[in-house]
């Protein structure tokens, strides 16, 4: 085979990926803007959903007890997952480290439906010692947790693990101690490490649906169980409008992210080049 026609056929394959990944989502964002009440029957342009969903309450309510679990779970799971992943890669081997590993990693491997039923009876005992809500939004926000602490410990401690620990052991040589070198060299240098898992989190939390039923109240449905039994009455162009307008933010959200990442990037080569220069 010559390499013309390999070269055509690994872009053949890889544009069928590409459209399998992402030719639905763009037919789900045209027919939002369907003016049939049918979902999938192209009748004229209109915007019309996204008024209707806009004046959904429940919808919006939803939405925001969504967002807000989202955000905080994302925050706490980056400090819990920065910490473990510390203890998995700077501290030295200790009585429990591999057990403590596991523990970690073990939502990773784990079936949700097992999760979500051992947090609702961990929570149900708790709530008579501690007087934890055993159902609610605090409910949902330790299960989140739970559940997202692994993936960020595991972005984390492989960002972790290949940075260079004489730039740590320089900084300490220099004067500083273990907790200014951590703020002032190490942070700055895992802060992709830290972005990327914050946004993993959040998406997670976002999207979940099966822990969420295990441990929700009555007044804490989230955007994901609301639009699960929307659908099971029948698809609705709204669903479709709100698809469209996550996918904008979360695009946007992702730009943003990616824009202050590489200036970032940019300005510590910068400062690096110039460091050299003086020392030159």
């Amino acid at each position: 085979m010559s390499r013309l026609r390999q070269r055509s056929l690994t872009w053949l394959v890889l544009g069928f990926g590409f459209a399998f990944l992402y030719l639905p989502i763009l037919i789900l964002m045209v027919y939002s803007f369907n003016e049939s009440r049918l979902a999938t029957v192209w009748s004229g342009f209109s915007v019309k959903w996204y008024g209707e969903l806009f004046r959904d309450a429940q919808m919006l309510e939803a939405a925001w007890i969504s967002l807000k679990i989202a955000f905080w779970t994302a925050s706490a799971a980056v400090v819990l997952g920065t910490l473990a992943a510390l203890v998995m890669t700077r501290m030295r081997r200790f009585h429990g480290k591999t057990v403590f590993g596991a523990l970690i990693t073990a939502p990773l491997v784990m079936p949700e439906v097992i999760i979500g039923l051992s947090i609702l009876l961990m929570l149900v005992s708790m709530g008579q010692v501690l007087g934890l809500p055993s159902k609610g939004v605090i409910a949902i926000w330790i299960a989140h947790v739970t559940l997202t602490v692994s993936f960020v410990t595991v972005v984390i401690s492989s960002r972790l693990s290949e940075l260079d620990k004489s730039l740590e052991e320089a900084a300490m040589d220099l004067g500083a101690n273990r907790l200014k070198v951590f703020f002032l060299i190490t942070l700055p240098i895992i802060m992709p490490a830290l972005v990327s898992g914050w946004l993993l989190a959040f998406t997670l939390s976002l999207d979940d649906v099966v822990i969420a039923s295990f441990v929700a109240g009555p007044s804490s449905t989230t955007l994901p169980m609301k639009v699960f039994s929307s659908v099971r009455l029948g698809l609705s162009p709204k669903i479709n409008a709100l698809a469209t307008l996550m996918i904008a933010i979360v695009s946007l959200a992702a730009l943003v992210g990616w824009w202050l990442m590489y200036r970032e990037e940019k300005r510590r080569q910068r400062d690096m080049q110039l460091a050299l220069q003086e020392n030159g």
